[in-house]
């Protein structure tokens, strides 16, 4: 009779822990859609109990909306899936033809893999020197002096370099960089800008780190100090300049700021001629087939698939997700291309009982605000990760806001958050909230989704 007395309270103080959380849930929601900052908004907060995936919380749980880079854990768990965590990308170096009384009669060959992280800073082996010693240790073993190009083989990647729906405003800068067969340094470069003394004076450009691909003009302007980087740049239809717009602070000699790179190609064979193969031309392969014997001389691995979700989740690099998406696609189909990735992505979550509406997406990283997805379709990502054998990479790449594991996503009057969350009585929750369309500073609106979220503590 004890024993059943026991239970019976164990299982009414466990329900009016729940219920507490719901009803407090729904008490700070309810105060929040009340907040003038959601005077024309949309916003949808679903939350499950992660051990038996009850739900503790739903508002619009089932109505599509922008995500940003909260689309991210989804991108990230395929290719958890599909490509597995142990996952490297390849780019192979070698030659076409033969050598003769030490003359390569032929070209060099370069095959890429699609590989993001290509001459990446983040890594010791992906960056420029790393790579430029693979290949002059290669290069110097054939002995040779005399050579013609270099034959880029793009065979199976698609050319379109941005996704469909990203917005002119957003391509031009880093995080608007898209995916190509050959990714060198993330897609961008550095420019280095130069203010006034005065408010409105101009901005100048100093210089490029490295060199850029395009010539560019600034018509940006000085502004407040401490204002920081407002600045955007554009590569416009019809002109051979890039044009730097927008404003950063005055009396500053090295400003920094970054943009994407769209020649990429042309950036890499640049430095492959400075620092090794002086005269070297270069030729591209999309379609047409090599007519000789292609020599590998060696193949360059980039980091495994659990250490590029890291990077992907932690710092929301918007080319990952895209390359990633191309990846799907080039393993499926021998075609790296955005849509049909995009279409392997919906299959595979079908199949796991997300329905094709909730999950209406159009490229990997969330810059798009044409991708609509559901909170619901979020949380079940998310729960469905957690009983996987690679969550523990999984997990440890979602940044901490506010002492909450979760990622975050902004882009323009669009803010969310998706993750887990232990409580302080050891319930453990995983939660989407995402807000489309609303008004005023995003600092604010993140504050208060932050009072929210801390219901879950």
């Amino acid at each position: 009779m004890k024993k059943l007395l026991v239970i019976v309270c164990l299982t009414v103080s466990l329900s009016s822990i729940a219920q507490d959380v719901s009803d407090r849930l729904k008490n700070a929601y309810t105060k929040f859609e009340s907040d003038s900052q959601l005077s024309n908004a949309l916003s949808s907060l679903y939350v499950v109990d992660a051990a038996s995936g009850d739900v503790v919380f739903d508002k619009n749980s089932r109505i599509g909306l922008a995500t940003a880079s909260t689309l991210k854990v989804i991108t990230a768990a395929t290719a958890y899936e599909l490509l597995g965590k142990d996952f490297r990308y390849e780019t192979k170096f070698g030659y076409v033809g033969s050598i003769k009384s030490k003359s390569l009669i032929g070209n060099f060959y370069l095959q890429p893999s699609g590989d993001p992280t290509f001459g990446s800073w983040r890594w010791k082996s992906t960056g420029d020197t790393a790579i430029f010693k693979e290949l002059r240790t290669a290069v110097k073993k054939l002995q040779i002096n005399a050579y013609n190009d270099v034959i880029i083989d793009d065979r199976g990647w698609n050319s379109e370099i941005i996704p469909d729906g990203w917005i002119w405003q957003d391509i031009g800068n880093y995080y608007g960089a898209g995916p190509t067969g050959l990714n060198w340094r993330e897609n961008q470069f550095d420019i280095i800008l130069k203010s006034g003394k005065h408010l409105g004076d101009p901005v100048s450009v100093v210089r490029t780190q490295p060199a850029a691909p395009v010539s560019l003009v600034s018509y940006a302007k000085s502004a407040e100090k401490g204002s920081g980087d407002n600045s955007y740049v554009y590569y416009p239809l019809l002109k051979t300049a890039g044009v730097v717009r927008g404003t950063i602070p005055v009396n500053e000699n090295g400003f920094k700021i970054s943009a994407a790179n769209p020649l990429p190609t042309k950036t890499f064979t640049q430095l492959l001629q400075e620092n090794l193969i002086a005269g070297l031309g270069m030729r591209q392969i999309h379609s047409q087939s090599i007519s000789h014997d292609t020599t590998i001389l060696f193949t360059h691995y980039s980091p495994s698939l659990d250490s590029i979700v890291y990077w992907f989740l932690k710092k929301s690099i918007n080319l990952y997700g895209e390359a990633l998406v191309k990846t799907f696609s080039s393993r499926k189909s021998g075609k790296g291309e955005t849509s049909k990735g995009v279409q392997i992505v919906k299959d595979f979550w079908r199949d796991k009982g997300i329905a094709p509406a909730e999950l209406n997406i159009v490229d990997g990283s969330g810059l798009s605000p044409q991708t609509r997805v559901t909170t619901h379709a979020e949380v079940t990502v998310l729960k469905y990760a957690r009983s996987q054998p690679w969550f523990n990479g999984y997990y440890y790449a979602f940044p901490e806001y506010n002492g909450m594991k979760m990622k975050s996503g902004t882009i323009n009057d669009v803010k969310g958050f998706c993750g887990y969350q232990k409580s302080r009585d050891g319930k453990e929750y995983i939660f989407s909230f995402l807000v489309n369309n609303y008004n005023g500073p995003s600092a604010q609106l993140i504050q208060k989704m932050y009072k929210v979220l801390d219901e879950l503590k």
